[in-house]
This record gives C-alpha cells, structure tokens and sequence, in this order.
C-alpha cells in the first residue's frame, strides 16, 4: 500500500470514529452539566444527577446488541458499508438531541424522547470502533500493526476534546443563555462533521484481509455463533481487559466534572480545561505507545498501563482534595493522559490479533461493547453511588478503580497462552463446519 493510500485509510478511520466519540462524549458531559435541570428534573439535584447518569449508562447497555446487528453486516457484507451505516445513525441521533424540547415544555415526554435517541446512539456506536479498528489494522504491515491500530483510538480522545472544547466555549455563555439554548449548538453543528465523515469514507476500498476472505467463500453464515462456539475464550478475554480501559476513563473525563464542582467547589471551566489539557497529551502519547508496541509487544504495554491506574488510584484523589486547580490538571493528566494511553492505545491492536478474520468484527465488537456495558457507562453512575452512600468518601471510587485493575489484569494474562497456530486451528475447524453446513 503506498503513502497516498495509507494516509486515506487512517483518515477514514481516524475522523469518523473522531466524530462518533464527540457525539458520544458529548451527552456524557451534558448529563452531568444540563441534563439534570431541563430533562431530568427531580427536587433533590443528586437524584437528578444520578437520573441522568443512568441514562447515559442505559446507551452501554444497548451498544453490544447494536455490535451484534454491524458485526454481523460487517463480516457478511464488509467493513466499509457498515461503517457509513453507523455513522449515519450516530449523526442523525445527535443533531436531534439538540432540537428537543425541555421537561419545562412538554413534560415526560422530554426524558423520553432524549432516551431514546441517547439508545440510536448507543447501537451506532456498537458497531463503529470495531469497524473503525479493523480498516486500519487490516491495511497494516505486520510490523506496523500497532501504530495503525492505535489511530482509531485516538478518536475516543479527539472526539472527547472537541465535545470538551465546544462545552467550554458555550459556558462562556451567561448560565441562563446556556442553559436556554447554548447547550444546543454543538449538538446541531454536529451535522457538518458527520457530513465530512461520510465523504472521507466514501473514498476507501474494502480491507484486503476481507477480500480474501469474500474470495476464499468462507464467509460464515452467523459470525456470532462461529465467535461464541469457537472463540468464547477470547471473548471473555477481551471483556476483562476492556474494564480498566474503560471505567478509570469516565471517572477522569466525566464524572470528574460534576465532582470536582459539586463536592469539591472547582469552577465548571476550570474542570473542563483539566479534561481538555489531558486529553490533548493523551491524544499525542497514543499514537506514540502504538508505535512502541511493535518494539516492546502489545501484553507488556497493557500490563504497564494496568499496574500503574491501580497505584494512582488514590493519589489521584488525594491531589483532586487539595483544592488547587493546579493539582486538579497535575492529576488528570497524569491518570488520563500518561497512564491511560498505553492501555487504549495497544488495547483494538490486541484485541484483533487473537481472532481469525472471519469473524475478527464481529470478536472484537462483543468483547469491546460488554466490557463498555459493564464497566464503562455505569463508571460515573457507580462512583456518584458510591460518594452518596460512604458520605462523599472518595476511598470507595479509588477502591474501585484499584478493582477494575486487577480485574483486566487476571484477565490479560491469559494472552500468553494464545498464539497463532492456535487461532489458525479454530479457523480451520471453522472453515470445516461450514462447508459441512
């Protein structure tokens, strides 16, 4: 592949995951600011917050059945057409959140309709990132897979920072104004990217590694029942490795937010620019530790990452308790930025070396999505719980983040029993399955 179309392949894959992860992102960070006082109104401001939190939490839950519906159009049809149906989904969900009407103007009906938009994005986002990884890994020299693979995850983190960027530009607002309509630009002028997403897109070929399969006819007839029946080991895999990746990353660049205001009295833009600066370095460091692991390996970055979220566990809160904006920074740097980087950065690379390519979207997604579902949308939910219940102690949220480390880490060790030759036996037994059917 030369350089003009390599650089194409990343882009494709860089700026549609970016824009879907902004509109995720997004809600995550309007629940904890907006949606609590014009959707889900409640006398007690917490139960309001917890409110919206479980509705970002309910999209989780529906992300591996919309993982199920791509993956499987995605190893039946390829990887190209289901991208383009994902990213439609997710574009048209978000530009109309930004046009709903309030609790305060048509009651009930407002949580609703928000929830259910919030579930389209939910099944958009199943079946991108699995999409998204598997363009840029399947276009990858051997020996430069895990740079590749690392490029989709950084749109976890551009689409974070722009959804943070644009937030902090619309807080610059007076609060009524914010509040009244400000929260609603974003949401709208999202249309515009997902436009430029569809078109950068347009442009690519399906993956070789999918056309070899098409031209093998080994094409499964159920991707998920070959995944469950012959790869159920990796899944579980995957599901467990995913947890650290994920919780720790919504209590840094989410629930970071509404605690950092509410209990501990930092100003809304001063939390914001903490995410904000974390998320630019991390964004510059995954790329980097992509890189690394074609040296190093894939395991050894993980299990790095991994020990070093749960010893920062506690000394992250105890810089937030110090009440400098300074430290506030120092710290969601160091957890969001340095710590976390290695882990996504090797964790899609990984993920699609220990399955075989006929039902690589379909393996990656349903590890990916569960693990997400578990660990990733009730993060914020869990640790305001958790603050509510132990009276705003934060040695239960640091518990936990210590828990989701081991956690991936008993779970991360099962890799070095996996290997090739391995996954090219299930392949075969696969391939002999089929033909038999």
């Amino acid at each position: 592949m030369d350089k003009k179309q390599t650089r194409k392949v990343l882009t494709a894959s860089l700026v549609g995951s970016s824009i879907e992860w902004f509109d995720y992102f997004l809600y995550g960070t309007m629940a904890a600011l907006v949606f609590n006082q014009i959707f889900f109104v409640n006398e007690d401001p917490t139960v309001g917050l917890m409110l919206a939190y479980a509705s970002f939490a309910l999209s989780f839950f529906i992300r591996p059945f919309g993982g199920i519906i791509f993956s499987h159009i995605g190893d039946r049809i390829g990887r190209k057409k289901t991208l383009v149906i994902t990213l439609s989904m997710m574009g048209f969900a978000t530009f109309a959140m930004g046009l709903l009407p309030t609790y305060q103007a048509i009651g009930v009906a407002a949580p609703i309709l928000l929830i259910t938009l919030r579930l389209i994005q939910g099944l958009g986002i199943g079946g991108e990132w699995g999409g998204a990884l598997l363009l840029a890994t399947e276009y990858a020299p051997p020996e430069r897979r895990g740079f590749f693979g690392s490029i989709p995850q950084m749109g976890v983190t551009i689409g974070m920072m722009m959804g943070t960027l644009a937030l902090y530009i619309m807080t610059l607002l007076p609060e009524a104004a914010f509040l009244s309509w400000g929260w609603r630009v974003p949401f709208i002028l999202s249309a515009f990217l997902v436009v430029f997403g569809l078109w950068i897109r347009k442009g690519i070929d399906e993956t070789p590694e999918f056309k070899a399969v098409q031209a093998s006819g080994e094409i499964p007839k159920l991707p998920i029942v070959d995944t469950l029946k012959y790869y159920w080991r990796e899944v579980l895999i995957a599901i467990g490795a995913k947890v650290v990746e994920t919780a720790p990353f919504y209590i840094f660049g989410t629930f970071v937010v509404s605690y950092a205001t509410t209990n501990l009295e930092f100003s809304r833009t001063a939390t914001l620019s903490a995410v904000m600066i974390a998320t630019i370095i991390t964004t510059i460091l995954i790329p980097v530790m992509g890189a690394l692991s074609d040296r190093v390996g894939r395991k050894r970055m993980y299990v790095a990452g991994a020990v070093a979220m749960g010893l920062f566990a506690f000394p992250y809160f105890w810089l937030l308790q110090q009440g400098s904006v300074v430290l506030l920074i120092v710290a969601t740097i160091i957890g969001l930025g340095v710590i976390w980087a290695p882990i996504t950065a090797v964790l899609g690379t990984m993920f699609s070396e220990i399955f075989d390519a006929k039902v690589r979207y379909t393996g990656v997604t349903l590890g990916y999505q569960i693990g997400a579902a578990l660990a990733g949308g009730t993060a914020p939910l869990v640790a305001t719980f958790l603050l509510v219940t132990f009276d705003n102690s934060y040695v239960p949220v640091a518990l936990y983040i210590m828990l989701t480390s081991v956690i991936s880490l008993l779970s991360i060790w099962a890799v070095k029993d996996l290997s090739g030759t391995k996954n090219q036996a299930k392949a075969a037994a696969l391939v002999v399955e089929e033909n038999r059917a």
